[in-house]
């Protein structure tokens, strides 16, 4: 077990958390006072207790208690109204610099390279941004000030004890010791317990997820058993997080109600003792006093134990929060150079580029595209079709080598200037849940009717109109309502109606039928007539009127032409053109 999982409390975590409120000052202020406050008002209630049972009841001066009973109720109504805004104002500050954290974790993933999402796992980072985030606001309105308010209540009692009678102080502090021992103890127990369960949560969100995307393909293979036991596996690791944590609190507050109990027990023998030996300055009224106060010195310690928890939870969750924050994994956009519209032309100069340290899936790549060209870019899988695309949008970035646009290099344009000038067709079409029309305009200010006249262009008008509620049609998650023709056609659509630059179709026809492909290749020869298209395609016959074809293999270029062209070299595009056409 490492030094910093044992680590009782993180200040640097803290100070970072703190540092949130700082640009709420007043509510911050406000907050504190209202602790301070009830903290003084709450020490009210032994001392009027006190007074009472010395100056009226002992007296039998009925009338003189009806007086300082309606005093004492004045006085508990002023703390409830100071408890409910210290209540209200507490939260209130947390769930406000939440939403601040929230905005700025996702802000940041925004702009991370897409290898950071490569390698991480979904259903974590959502956790981050919901789950963890959810913990910073109990860190303040459930921990900090509570804990503030407790702190501050047992330093006045401890004050007050002593000022009244010293001798029962010390032996209602007897047990404090041993109680405070028992609560660190609990407090580095329980913060070990806690990294544990945001863990196990992390990862059961992030199974779940994955299980939940991948459902159809689960099902396909009759793997419903294998993963239900998998889940079992790790829903169990989560519930013996808990268990664990259950058990350190089933400990702990036992010890501390007997502890309590002692200290109470020792109250009332000692002081019953001094009163009736005679001389004694010990009162009844004392008693009454330390038995009521010491319910304000070791209540609050317990909970304390148990608030110091929510707000570890708090800076557990802050650590994993900034550790995201944190990350570096932005693509540098250092560009100056803002264009309305490209030319198109496009140039690779000896490009290498690796996903993986020392394993290059580009291996000097150099080709040019000219303005208004089309060109087609074939080979088998993994030949480096796909990562030329994500290259040109500076999704990564290249390892050497040069990609310029227009003869500028793309590192010089700023990157939205980069990708509003290229639109790219997917083969896996995302579309989000929400309506055709939106997921065309990805709320851009496009009046429908706008939307609708680009739709008859490229001949898919026809076919939105046959859907219920044809452009308002909600196309639920990932679009499952259409098939995946209807979803690679709509995907045509947003790229032509943002009227891209530069256009590039990544396998836009290799999973659909004929009727779809046919709606797509009359929408591609729309869409890239005099205009700069790469097509990157398994189907060979829908390249053929290409200007120019470049052939790859394991991250080389080995053939360049026409159609025609490489058709009459004999080599490896004729080779791949038998083999779809042999039958």
């Amino acid at each position: 077990m490492s030094k910093e999982q044992v680590k009782v409390f993180d200040v640097k975590v803290f100070g970072r958390l703190m540092e949130s409120a700082k640009k709420y000052r007043l509510q911050l202020f406000l907050t504190l006072s209202s602790v301070i406050l009830l903290s003084f008002l709450a020490i009210l209630r032994p001392l009027f207790l006190k007074y009472i049972v010395g100056n009226y009841i002992t007296l039998k001066d009925a009338e003189g208690l009806l007086n300082i009973i309606l005093i004492m109720f004045a006085v508990l109504l002023l703390e409830t109204m100071t408890r409910l805004f210290f209540i209200y104002s507490a939260h209130r500050l947390g769930f406000t610099i939440i939403k601040d954290i929230r905005m700025k974790l996702y802000h940041h993933m925004l702009s991370f390279k897409m290898s950071y999402f490569d390698k991480s796992s979904v259903g974590q980072l959502v956790t981050r941004v919901v789950t963890d985030v959810e913990r910073i606001a109990d860190f303040f309105g459930q921990g900090f000030f509570m804990i503030i308010s407790d702190l501050l209540t047992m330093l006045i009692a401890v004050i007050f004890m002593i000022a009244v009678n010293w001798r029962l102080a010390i032996i209602n502090l007897i047990v404090l010791p041993i109680l405070i021992y028992a609560t660190k103890l609990f407090q580095k127990a329980v913060k070990v317990s806690f990294k544990e369960i945001r863990s196990q949560a992390a990862n059961m969100n992030g199974f779940v997820q994955e299980r939940v995307t991948g459902m159809k393909i689960l099902q396909l293979f009759n793997r419903e058993k294998i993963e239900n036991k998998n889940f079992i596996e790790i829903n169990d690791k989560h519930k013996t997080a808990w268990v664990k944590t259950i058990w350190y609190y089933s400990i702990f507050f036992p010890i501390a109600e007997v502890l309590t109990s002692i200290a109470l027990g020792f109250i009332v023998w000692f002081g019953g003792i001094e009163i009736i030996a005679i001389g004694s300055e010990t009162k009844i009224e004392d008693v009454f006093f330390f038995i009521m106060i010491s319910q304000m010195l070791f209540r609050p310690l317990r909970q304390i134990a148990d608030k110091f928890n929510t707000m570890q939870m708090g800076i557990v969750a802050g650590e994993r929060i900034f550790e995201v924050l944190d990350t570096e994994s932005q693509i540098e956009d250092k560009g100056s150079i803002e264009a309305a519209h490209f030319k198109g032309k496009i140039s690779f100069k000896d490009v290498r580029f690796s996903y993986i340290n020392n394993e290059e899936v580009l291996k000097g790549v150099s080709f040019d595209v000219k303005s208004g060209e089309t060109v087609a870019i074939v080979g088998a899988t993994g030949a480096g079709k796909t990562t030329i695309i994500n290259l040109i949008n500076r999704f990564y970035e290249i390892n050497s080598g040069q990609i310029k646009v227009d003869d500028e290099n793309i590192s010089k344009y700023t990157i939205p200037t980069l990708r509003k000038n290229v639109a790219i067709v997917l083969q896996d079409v995302f579309l989000f849940s929400d309506t055709i029309y939106k997921n065309i305009v990805l709320n851009k200010e496009i009046p429908l009717e706008q939307v609708k006249v680009a739709a008859k262009e490229i001949g898919i008008h026809e076919f939105i109109m046959t859907l219920p509620n044809d452009y308002n049609y909600n196309v639920k998650e990932r679009g499952v309502m259409l098939s995946s023709g209807q979803r690679q056609l709509i995907s045509f659509l947003r790229a032509y109606i943002s009227n891209p630059s530069i256009l590039i179709l990544d396998e836009a026809t290799s999973s659909i039928d004929s009727f779809s492909e046919q709606l797509i290749q009359k929408a591609t020869d729309k869409i890239t007539q005099n205009q700069t298209s790469i097509i990157i395609a398994h189907r060979l016959t829908t390249i053929k009127k290409a200007d120019k074809i470049i052939v790859m293999d394991k991250g080389l270029i080995v053939e360049q032409g026409s159609h025609q062209e490489l058709l009459a070299n004999k080599s490896y595009y004729s080779n791949l053109y038998d083999m779809q056409f042999a039958s």
